[in-house]
């Protein structure tokens, strides 16, 4: 997650929509003061000129309180936990309340999403890299907890889009092309490859009728917000 005091912008970061790579080029651009998370996942970051984390923790009187029985055992607390302040999948409900109401009306907020059906699949395959014995994608699926990709409730705000704009995966590069537009750095950024899963084959392949239908069940706001189709 990204909010750019110096270009006046609020990123609100998605799993599975080429995300690190979005992330990492919109933090060439950030100045000093300019809020960057840092990645729960150990991702690679050789990209030239970018920025690492900065300015995440907060001093807020809406930053949950670190557990009490944490604080006793003195655990290191993981640095993109809530109780920190800016995160690196933070909603955007949060994040609102944490800028105000001023920042958050005149920041240009965006996001990136991805067909769900292919998002799944790729959820899958990430979710399960590390794995020397795979569950099928069924299995994977049968575990609602491990298996849900909750992209809609991070940039929705009481069930409502709460985004400027939400560019597409599919058109990845046009979109965010013309989000550095509206942003007036056209051409000023460039995005890198990162944090990629391999997926030989297409997402189609993955399911019979019934996961079909599951995931549309799932993320019928998607569906119906963008139109995407199996």
């Amino acid at each position: 997650m990204i909010v750019s005091h110096a270009h006046r912008f609020i990123y609100i970061k998605t799993k599975k929509t080429a995300s690190s790579s979005i992330e990492a080029a919109l933090s060439t651009l950030c100045g000093p003061d300019d809020v960057i998370t840092p990645a729960s996942e150990e991702i690679v970051r050789e990209f030239a000129g970018e920025r690492k984390a900065q300015n995440f923790r907060l001093r807020h009187p809406l930053v949950p309180k670190r557990p009490l029985i944490k604080r006793i055992l003195m655990r290191p607390e993981r640095y993109y936990h809530p109780s920190i302040g800016f995160y690196e999948h933070m909603p955007a409900w949060r994040v609102r309340a944490y800028l105000g109401e001023a920042v958050w009306s005149s920041y240009f907020k965006f996001t990136f999403e991805r067909n769900p059906w292919d998002r799944q699949v790729s959820w899958y395959r990430f979710k399960t890299r590390k794995l020397d014995e795979k569950p099928s994608f069924a299995d994977f699926m049968a575990n609602t907890r491990r298996a849900h990709v909750d992209n809609y409730e991070l940039y929705a705000i009481d069930g409502a889009v709460a985004m400027d704009f939400v560019g597409a995966y599919e058109r990845l590069d046009a979109d965010f092309a013309q989000v550095l537009e509206r942003l007036g750095l056209a051409g000023r950024a460039a995005l890198p490859s990162l944090n990629q899963t391999s997926k030989p084959h297409g997402y189609r392949s993955y399911y019979d009728d019934r996961l079909r239908d599951l995931v549309g069940e799932w993320y019928a706001r998607e569906v119906a917000a963008f139109g995407y189709a199996f």
